[in-house]
């Protein structure tokens, strides 16, 4: 009850955040990066400086970063093709871009952490896959200085993770059998020693199809549901979006037939991968609340990965929250804002409980919130 809340003092407060997408930066090399879909390195610094100071300074805050915070998928210009642009590397290369490219983003990650009780716990995503090399985690986290080094967690082990009993995390790419990939098999090493990323083949979609059409629409990742995408786009965009359907379906039959032919695979192996990738025409709330009926102890589950922000509450008490994403979004459901930048994220409160018996809903807050920056200029950039 909240009202039973309100003299209740916060023990503990967890922010979780999801698919930022922080690419090369809006310039590479002199030259304007369409593939640049982060625009909100001011809004951001303020939500860490925020949840840092004034009431937060002293309180334990714990930031989740639920996959996809940098995009290695979408950095354009490196000396890297084909497979080796799934080298460890070139995924070096590809962070080092991004990490330069947003500084004030993360001076401002630095100095919260540089707070008493702050602390990161960062799980991949599909976007951000290649962080399971050992170089990678160690070169990002190299970035931070050594005092609050200790208080960042990223490690390969943490696609599900519980801050809270009763409250579970994941990306939620592992729901799609195209993003889906294991973190025990996916690092391979060639014969001459060096590391690469067995990508899933989402993930070549992004850089082969997606990429390459974002250079002349930069809304092609950004449009929901996709269903009206494509039908506004053969009424007002007809020709674009017949060559982007064409290479759709080439894509598709060279990495679902050809390529299962040459590793003679088998009918039935192809006929199994394409049933289990219908899911993705099937609703992903429907599929992500069977994880409910899987984990009994379950009260909480928080996502990310579709971009779509959603809080549901259903009868049994259960929650089920998407955190939506910071990028911009294109929205042709009239029922919603057609062209805005969520910025949304999960707020969970733990208060100080005086009750042994007292419940769950009790005890904690959990909310979908929406970050609303200030500005004290009369104008921003039209993008």
């Amino acid at each position: 009850m909240k009202f039973l809340r309100k003299n209740k003092k916060t023990k503990k407060i967890i922010l979780v955040i999801s698919d930022l997408h922080l690419g090369a930066g809006d310039e590479v090399e002199g030259r304007r990066n369409p593939l640049e879909d982060f625009h909100s390195d001011k809004e951001l610094v303020d939500f860490f400086n925020y949840y840092s100071s004034g009431e937060y300074q002293q309180k334990e805050v714990e930031l989740i970063i639920n996959g996809d915070f940098l995009d290695l998928l979408a950095v354009p210009y490196v000396r890297y093709f084909d497979d080796e642009y799934w080298s460890e590397s070139a995924a070096l290369e590809k962070l080092d871009i991004i990490m330069q490219a947003h500084p004030e983003v993360m001076q401002a990650l630095e100095n919260f952490l540089s707070y008493k009780n702050k602390k990161l716990v960062y799980i991949i995503g599909n976007h951000d896959a290649e962080l399971l090399f050992d170089s990678l985690k160690t070169k990002f986290i190299s970035y931070f200085s050594q005092e609050v080094q200790p208080k960042i967690t990223l490690t390969n082990n943490l696609n599900l993770y519980e801050p809270l009993s009763g409250i579970f995390i994941q990306h939620g790419h592992e729901y799609e059998s195209l993003h889906h990939f294991d973190e025990q098999t996916c690092l391979v090493k060639s014969s001459k020693g060096e590391k690469y990323f067995i990508p899933p083949w989402g993930s070549y979609y992004v850089t082969h199809i997606i990429n390459k059409y974002k250079l002349e629409r930069d809304h092609v990742n950004a449009v929901r549901p996709v269903k009206q995408f494509v039908i506004h786009g053969l009424i007002f965009d007809t020709f674009f979006i017949l060559r982007f359907f064409i290479a759709n379906l080439y894509f598709y039959f060279m990495i679902r037939f050809l390529r299962y032919y040459r590793l003679k695979l088998g009918w039935k192996k192809i006929f199994e991968d394409i049933i289990s990738e219908l899911t993705l025409f099937q609703d992903y709330e429907s599929l992500t609340r069977n994880f409910f009926e899987r984990h009994d102890g379950a009260k909480v589950l928080i996502v990310g990965h579709t971009h779509e922000p959603i809080f549901r509450e259903y009868s049994d008490g259960t929650k089920f929250i998407n955190t939506g994403t910071w990028t911009r979004m294109v929205n042709l459901d009239l029922s919603q804002d057609m062209n805005a930048t969520p910025l949304t994220y999960a707020k969970v409160e733990v208060f100080d409980s005086d009750r042994v018996t007292e419940s769950f809903h009790d005890s904690v807050s959990v909310k979908l919130n929406k970050w609303v920056p200030k500005s004290d200029l009369p104008y921003e950039e039209f993008r």
